[in-house]
């Protein structure tokens, strides 16, 4: 049967897959909840899980309990980590969920947006708004800036990794790390010649890290994940059968060109907003969509919203190591994440290189 047969799936193995699909989701979601309530929990000032849901039912109106908690602790649970876990699983989801779209999008294994220099687009386009103080679109302009650099640098990659045809996986890799290494050069240019006091804040920041944030400027990336994830999930039938190829898909009665102009701009615009929210954070789009697949196969129905799920776990456990390892020094949570996307990211290499020797797909 061929790849796109396999994504699409047959009736006769519908109901088992539904069943199966159903008992992932639910075990994710369960999983979520309690790394939420870590995130909730570890920290400097440990919280008891019981005063954690104690505390938020409270501030949703629900009260199960006696207030038996300081007001410095429901402060630090409100104000300080919950924002933080907020954007850690939006930011997890929404990495997670464009790094498939991506493998589909351009049929190759190792597409993600910090190893195609997306995110390196983003983050110079953020910066350059910082130092410069250019506010033209208000508050959003940070993401507006950060969605043009990720567009810029997704469409140089893709014509600089398209021969012939097709995209291979080392040119693909290959246009993405000289892209990334362009613009990472004008980023340091952009910081090294900036007199102001801005510089250092935005190094820290590049590195990856969901510190700081606030309720305030949290309904952007909360809306980005939101409408990604649903265009997506519309266009997940479109996106199995590129599977088969383009040939096959344009036989099928899909416009891949325009297609993929159409997901590019979804894809570098849901980054963009993630990039400006919690800087450049690698290897979470690269990871969750393989991982899933093993779990629920190839069908973009069904590996979108796992990998959502999955990678929203990933990012706020990523988080509570980022505080926790070196503390009371806090870990940029791009550190870790590059940390475990590495050695993922060399065995992905190895096993394709193997399979293109065996004659396998590659």
């Amino acid at each position: 049967m061929s790849r796109a047969g396999t994504a699409v799936g047959s009736g006769k193995g519908a109901a088992p897959g539904r069943v199966r699909l159903a008992a992932v989701l639910l075990v994710l979601a369960v999983l979520l909840v309690a790394s939420a309530t870590a995130g909730l929990a570890i920290g400097s000032v440990r919280v008891p899980p019981g005063q954690v849901w104690g505390i938020v039912t409270h501030a949703w109106g629900v009260e199960w309990s006696e207030p038996g908690w300081s007001r410095a602790r429901e402060t630090i649970v409100l104000d300080v980590r919950a924002p933080r876990v907020l954007l850690g699983a939006v930011t997890g989801a929404g990495l997670a969920v464009v790094g498939a779209a991506l493998q589909a999008l351009l049929r190759n294994p190792l597409a993600e947006p910090y190893l195609l220099g997306v995110s390196s687009g983003a983050s110079l386009g953020a910066v350059a708004v910082i130092v410069f103080g250019v506010s033209v679109f208000g508050a959003v302009s940070l993401s507006v800036a950060a969605f043009a650099g990720a567009m810029g640098a997704l469409v140089v990659v893709y014509a600089t990794a398209r021969t012939g045809g097709r995209i291979t996986s080392a040119r693909l890799v290959l246009s993405g790390v000289a892209v990334a290494a362009v613009l990472t050069a004008l980023l340091n240019l952009l910081l090294t010649t900036d007199r102001g006091n801005e510089a250092r804040a935005v190094l820290a920041w590049t590195l990856g890290g969901l510190g700081g944030v606030g309720w305030d400027t949290l309904w952007l990336p909360v809306l980005a994940l939101a409408v990604g994830v649903g265009v997506l999930l519309v266009q997940a039938r479109s996106l199995n059968l590129l599977l088969a190829g383009e040939e096959a898909a344009t036989t099928m009665g899909l416009d891949v060109a325009r297609f993929r102009a159409r997901l590019f701009v979804l894809v570098s615009l849901v980054t963009g907003v993630l990039v400006a929210a919690a800087g450049p954070i690698g290897f979470v789009g690269l990871m969750m969509p393989h991982m899933v697949r093993l779990l629920v196969g190839s069908d973009h129905r069904r590996v979108l919203p796992t990998a959502a799920l999955g990678g929203a776990v990933f990012l706020i456990w990523a988080d509570i190591g980022a505080r926790v390892v070196a503390a009371p020094m806090e870990i940029p949570v791009g550190v870790l994440t590059a940390l475990c996307g590495g050695p993922f990211f060399l065995w992905l290499m190895r096993r394709d290189a193997r399979r293109g020797t065996e004659g396998g797909p590659a």
